[in-house]
């Protein structure tokens, strides 16, 4: 079936947004106290380490329910898998609220959310293979993958003001409020199948692709670009505060900073893999971030000056999270005809596998007397740059070659 005789429908751009809303709403759950490390310190009488493990206890949840909730996706279907994330994800965010100042049930309600986060953030490609057409399904896994950007857009610039405001009780109520919102426009709206299909879209069962991407050369060293690139996002946006604190900048820069950096990963995000649909080519644009992202990353170790941090961040966010819908839709569509769910599932949970990692390892090789972590953020530099080189020996995806025959 060529791609351009394919009947495509309005409707998939309500879906995906409805998709886009419920999945930035467990990002926003995800990273709430990041930017408010020490507000949250002083509020439960805690360690800067137990407000940290709130976040990377989402990253040990997603290695225990990555396979199940890639099975649901895969047979279920997507309106099934997310809609029980939704649920979850509402729930919970509730009862975090309405329970806010005790940090036992609010580590409880995290870890729930936690549960529900890989039935959502796991059907991006899913929703983009039922819905979309060849030619677009890179710019709707891009779409899809901003929520992955635009929940911790919104924690970060959002969540000091309205903790210096209102409170740490307060601002979770109303996230909580807000998630179970998302969760009904999800469950209101969401359709599995269009009226006709949207593209070829035969897979394998789910085990059986799993073994057969596992022994493939190029998806391994995706695992490995993913584990570094997902791990230094999820270390990073968990120490933020704590990154630049030592430098002498406050609460609400470490908000403005993340913002920037994520309002960068959003413009790239969209820019490249328009450009990458349109010329049908994946490799270039992994090259491209891997190495882009370095300048940005050494600027946010050393900057000391605020223009310099935030300029830093911002080209930082652009390279790196322009990355994960091309890396997605490329695992897609090297693996194929492996279930998208599946290899979707397995590179989030190498970033998970990693976050967990770094994040520990940030906080434990600290400066003990500055608590810096520039030497930890020189060795994500060093295995960044090793990504890089890998990635210059991927073969380029087959929708290109496929493109490219006469």
């Amino acid at each position: 079936m060529k791609d351009d005789s394919i009947k495509t429908y309005g409707y998939r751009w309500l879906i995906l947004a409805a998709f886009v809303v419920i999945a930035g709403m467990t990002q926003v759950l995800w990273i709430t106290f990041a930017p408010v490390t020490s507000a949250a310190v002083a509020f439960y009488h805690a360690s800067d380490l137990m407000i940290g493990l709130l976040s990377m206890s989402f990253m040990v949840i997603y290695i225990i329910v990555v396979l199940p909730s890639a099975w649901a996706i895969d047979t279920w279907g997507f309106r099934k898998a997310v809609g029980l994330g939704a649920v979850l994800t509402a729930v919970f965010g509730l009862t975090r609220g309405l329970f806010a100042s005790n940090f036992k049930i609010v580590f409880l309600s995290q870890v729930g959310i936690a549960v529900g986060q890989p039935f959502v953030i796991g059907a991006i490609t899913k929703i983009a293979a039922r819905w979309f057409p060849a030619r677009e399904r890179a710019t709707a896994s891009a779409l899809g993958t901003l929520a992955l950007y635009l929940g911790p857009l919104t924690a970060m610039l959002l969540t000091p003001h309205l903790v210096l405001r209102f409170g740490l009780p307060r601002t979770l109520m109303a996230y909580g409020v807000a998630a179970a919102a998302a969760a009904l426009l999800f469950l209101t709206l969401a359709r599995e199948h269009p009226p006709t299909p949207a593209g070829p879209d035969e897979r394998v069962l789910m085990f059986q692709g799993l073994k057969a991407m596992l022994r493939q050369r190029e998806f391994l060293s995706l695992l490995i670009m993913f584990f570094v690139g997902l791990g230094l996002f999820n270390g990073v946006s968990t120490w933020i505060e704590d990154i630049i604190r030592p430098r002498g900048f406050s609460i609400s820069q470490a908000g403005l900073l993340g913002g920037l950096m994520l309002v960068g990963g959003i413009v790239g995000a969209v820019v490249v893999s328009l450009i990458s649909d349109q010329s049908r080519r994946r490799k270039p644009f992994l090259v491209l971030a891997l190495f882009g992202l370095l300048p940005g990353l050494l600027g946010m170790t050393f900057a000391t000056v605020p223009w310099l941090l935030y300029l830093s961040g911002f080209l930082f966010g652009f390279f790196l999270l322009s990355a994960g819908p091309i890396g997605f839709q490329y695992a897609a569509e090297i693996t194929h005809p492996a279930p998208e769910g599946t290899s979707n599932s397995l590179l989030l949970v190498m970033g998970q596998i990693s976050g967990i990692v770094f994040i520990l390892a940030m906080d434990a090789f600290k400066n003990p007397a500055s608590k810096a972590m520039t030497g930890s953020l020189l060795v994500l530099t060093a295995l960044t740059a090793g990504c890089a080189v890998l990635a210059l020996f991927l073969p380029e995806s087959p929708i290109h070659r496929a493109s490219a025959a006469p």
